[in-house]
């Protein structure tokens, strides 16, 4: 009795006439180079690492907040200097005009000035602090939501790698009917002629052969497409694109291998993008919080001035305004405080607070998602293994009616009906046993993704 593990385990040499594709005249691509290649070229990844740049730069920008303004200020003035006594807002377009006359003097004058003004924030009770750790967390957030897109990369490039095998061994599975169909003709033709077999079952050997030519171009089509996606994510050349066929063979060899890791959920990249929205929620809570604080601001100016009105109201020549006369110098300290601010930060905060607890909640719902992603994992992994030592019994049989089939029919013994049955049952359990094998190694993938394992597996198969 044929022990069905040990069968399993040396399955590849059992079918290896029909799922080998032979020797490759390419160099294989392997899965770990691939996932290397997608990193480094996937345009969307791309994007993402330049906005990572952009947040990097604001956060670099944050942490220079806190430094003073230094003004230096000059002009020259040519104009009237003919005014009257009273108050009005200038609404920064009136110029400054401040001597009084008795009498009217529209004569024109010249004058400079020249200001050097010092304002530092010294102190706003931790606004800057918070300001800078709110750039930090937008940083981490833009780099978790990169390592959460490059997750779903990976996931999408894995498939379509575990597909483009499948498909290869699809290609390799058809070649063969196609080549048992032929087989098939050539008897009926030879029966045929000898007189033993009608000549219609020539028509349904012609019928059967040029459908499973037609299959064979839909899954040529199929492992375009294939190339196609990965050719565009990857930068790989699509001629170039010739997975390693054995993954599947390792992968099944070393499940038992496979089931010893740990899962690593805590730093998984969709919860730590989740975990960082939050966070990013909480810190512009307490930039919020702070922003609208008193703010405490040291000042200072020097300045000169000259004109061509003398200190006695003597209006000289023009040239007497340039160069400086008279210089002063202004230092304080001032302190801002906006009363009816108060309730701008209570409805700002209240936004924000539901945006915190909108992220909370966005967290709680990723954690219950994964909760059950392991569940589900580990089930369609046990589910595909049991599937996988169950198909060879179903290949073997089918492989064996086939055969019995054939020699009736080659000796008149059964008619054409029974044996394309008995051909379209070894063409099924062949692509069973595939869709198997692909269906394992996509589980067990799917499972080391959400236990955020995939380093570990692809280390273990290199």
């Amino acid at each position: 009795m044929l022990n069905t593990r040990s069968f399993i385990l040396a399955l590849p040499l059992f079918v290896s006439g029909i799922l080998a594709y032979g020797q490759q005249s390419s160099p294989v691509i392997t899965l770990t180079q691939m996932l290397e290649r997608v990193q480094l070229n996937a345009p969307s990844l791309m994007a993402d690492s330049a906005a990572i740049g952009i947040k990097k730069a604001q956060f670099e920008a944050s942490r220079y907040n806190w430094w003073p303004s230094l003004r230096l200020n000059y002009q020259i003035d040519v104009g009237t200097n003919n005014n009257l006594p009273g108050g009005y807002f200038s609404y920064g377009i009136v110029p400054s005009n401040s001597r009084v006359r008795q009498e009217g003097n529209a004569s024109t004058i010249l004058t400079n000035i020249g200001i050097a003004s010092f304002d530092w924030e010294i102190y706003n009770f931790g606004a800057y602090e918070a300001r800078q750790q709110v750039a930090e967390s937008d940083l981490k957030v833009e780099q978790s939501g990169f390592e959460r897109s490059r997750y779903s990369m990976q996931v999408a490039a894995i498939d379509h790698y575990l597909q483009l095998i499948q498909l290869g061994d699809m290609m390799q599975i058809q070649s063969r009917n196609i080549i048992r169909n032929q087989e098939i003709k050539r008897i009926i033709h030879a029966l045929a002629v000898a007189g033993i077999k009608a000549g219609v079952d020539t028509s349904i050997a012609e019928a059967e052969l040029s459908r499973a030519r037609l299959i064979e171009l839909e899954l040529s089509n199929q492992m375009k497409k294939n190339q196609l996606r990965l050719s565009y994510i990857s930068g790989i050349n699509t001629e170039k694109i010739v997975p390693d066929t054995l993954l599947e063979d390792r992968l099944i060899s070393r499940y038992a291998s496979f089931l010893m890791m740990d899962p690593d959920t805590a730093s998984h990249p969709l919860l730590l993008y989740y975990k960082a929205l939050h966070q990013n929620s909480l810190d512009k809570e307490a930039w919020v919080q702070k922003m609208y604080m008193p703010k405490v601001a040291l000042q200072a100016a020097i300045w000169g001035r000259g004109s061509s009105v003398s200190a006695s109201d003597e209006f000289r020549a023009l040239s007497k305004g340039m160069g400086f006369e008279r210089g002063n110098y202004l230092l304080g300290v001032g302190v801002t405080y906006n009363i009816f601010d108060n309730k701008r930060k209570k409805l700002q905060l209240k936004t924000q607070q539901a945006g915190t607890e909108y992220a909370l909640k966005k967290l709680g719902e990723q954690e219950a998602e994964m909760a059950v992603a392991l569940q589900q994992a580990q089930v369609e992994l046990t589910t595909a293994y049991s599937r996988l030592l169950e198909i060879p019994r179903q290949l073997e049989a089918a492989n064996a009616a086939y055969r019995q089939k054939l020699s009736l029919y080659r000796n008149g013994l059964t008619n054409i009906v029974e044996l394309n049955t008995a051909l379209s049952i070894l063409y099924r359990a062949e692509t069973d046993y595939t869709l198997a094998r692909y269906m394992f190694c996509k589980a067990l993938f799917q499972k080391a993704m959400v236990e955020n394992q995939l380093p570990l597996l692809l280390q273990t198969l290199n």
